[in-house]
């Protein structure tokens, strides 16, 4: 019985037929450097005074370094004036009077570029967040208002006591008064005083130029009690308000332009497999198995998960193939570039930029999220690139 065999084995592999795409990214490297300020403004210290009776003039110049877009350090000069308030018992019937000293109070305050932190690194912002927070030294002196309100006080209280207090008893033993001690009496010091110094605060800093800033600094500055000249059993606090302009001695960035290209899109694979068997009156089976993957990658900038108009096309792209293939689904995994930022910072980026795209999907093209799989790269920070460029991506495949 003569047999003959026939199996067909056939593997078609379809490749994009368009050419890879090509793109010009523009990044911006970040220069250590160092920096100076120059600044002016007020002071309010807290008192009995009503708001505004404290106030003085302030100023301060300082110098500060960089290391990287989010973290620096400064050195700064505080001076001018303080002024305090004090309603004084036995003396012009308790009116408020006020005295003004003055100070230099050096600080090293570390600094933290909030909006980097927060935003990405992006020197052309023309608004910039910065938090700080510092310790130093205040020394006062030429306190010699308090110190003559000191002395007119006392005066005044002895001539109470004589008046209205006998000075023996009957058997002509003297008799000794305890002054109550009054929170609002001075203990004015003298000389020059050098106390312990806490500071915090923010500053907003207004980008003219590559190198100039102008900028708005308020900090709250924490000293020993006595500071005001009088004892209340708690700190004294003080607060400034600057307004100055500051200037880098050297680049603060620079600016890199690279062409990448994107990978062509993942191959369509169609898979035949057609067996027929002959000269024996049988039934013929014929098994056919199909399998096909879509594939977009969304780049985008440094730091940043925003989709720019050109990569918003390759989003339709996928809403596309989805639209016309009810039954496929979609897997959208973030990535960043491991060697910019921290491991929680791109983690919370690559998770971003996946998002990004699947909200894109669902608000502007009506995709449902039962059909996207969100995902984003892990604490193992793969990167499906060798080119760190090419890992800041959001890569969807449709199947």
């Amino acid at each position: 019985m003569k047999l003959n065999k026939i199996f067909l084995t056939a593997t078609l592999l379809f490749a994009g037929v368009c050419a890879n795409a090509q793109e010009t990214v523009t990044e911006y490297v970040f220069q250590p450097h160092w920096y100076g300020q120059l600044q002016i403004g007020g002071q309010e210290t807290v008192g009995e005074g009503k708001f505004g009776k404290l106030l003085s003039g302030n100023a301060q110049i300082a110098v500060g370094y960089k290391f990287n877009p989010y973290i620096g350090m400064r050195l700064a000069v505080n001076a001018w004036a303080s002024r305090g308030a004090a309603k004084l018992s036995y003396f012009d019937n308790g009116s408020n009077h006020y005295y003004k000293w003055n100070y230099v109070a050096p600080t090293l305050d570390a600094v933290v570029d909030l909006t980097n932190l927060i935003g990405g690194y992006n020197p052309t912002r023309l608004v910039e967040v910065d938090l700080l927070a510092g310790l130093g030294v205040n020394i006062g002196f030429h306190n010699k208002d308090a110190q003559n309100l000191n002395a007119a006080f006392n005066n005044a209280f002895n001539n109470y006591l004589n008046t209205n207090y006998p000075k023996s008893d009957l058997q002509g033993n003297p008799i000794l008064y305890n002054e109550t001690v009054d929170k609002n009496v001075l203990r004015a010091w003298d000389g020059t005083k050098c106390r312990f110094l806490g500071q915090f605060g923010c500053a907003v800093n207004f980008n003219v130029s590559s190198r100039v800033q102008i900028g708005l600094e308020l900090m709250a500055n924490v000293v020993p009690d006595t500071y005001n000249s009088k004892i209340v059993e708690n700190t004294d606090w003080y607060f400034n308000a600057l307004l100055g302009v500051g200037y880098s001695f050297g680049p603060r960035y620079n600016v890199t332009t690279r062409v990448i290209e994107e990978p062509a899109p993942e191959p369509v694979v169609v898979e035949k497999i057609v067996e027929k068997i002959v000269e024996v009156p049988v039934q013929v089976e014929e098994k056919k198995v199909e399998k096909e993957v879509f594939r977009r990658d969304v780049f985008f900038l440094i730091n940043q998960y925003v989709i720019r108009p050109q990569e918003m096309e390759k989003v339709a792209q996928v809403a596309e193939y989805l639209q016309s293939h009810p039954q496929a689904t979609v897997t959208i995994t973030g990535y960043a570039d491991k060697g910019t930022g921290s491991m929680a910072f791109n983690l919370r980026l690559s998770a971003q930029r996946s998002q990004a795209v699947a909200k894109a999907l669902q608000d502007k093209y009506y995709i449902p999220a039962s059909r996207m799989i969100v995902k984003s790269m892990g604490e193992d920070m793969y990167q499906p690139y060798p080119d760190a460029v090419q890992n800041r991506v959001a890569i969807c495949i449709a199947e």
